[in-house]
């Protein structure tokens, strides 16, 4: 069954590559999940990446998947603060 992750709001496309970037301290966005996968080993390449077990995949989509949550929640918290 194939997979298809859609964004919800088309707009805010710019803004979660952003969000990305910065949590992976890319300058680039495109390149964030690249970045993730050297770092915790994983031979992500562009294009088919059928090779890869669960296990690799879920490094590369829990590395950058809870940093961007916790970057959220961060954010949240400090707006949360401003307004009180």
């Amino acid at each position: 069954m194939a997979r298809r992750n859609k964004i919800l709001v088309p707009e805010a496309r710019r803004g979660l590559d952003a969000l990305k970037a910065k949590v992976v301290q890319s300058v680039n966005p495109e390149d964030a999940k690249f970045e993730a996968a050297e770092e915790v080993g994983v031979p992500l390449k562009k294009g088919y990446n059928g090779q890869l077990t669960s296990e690799q995949a879920g490094k590369v989509g829990g590395r950058l998947g809870g940093s961007m949550v916790r970057e959220l929640v961060k954010m949240a918290q400090e707006n949360l603060s401003k307004r009180q």
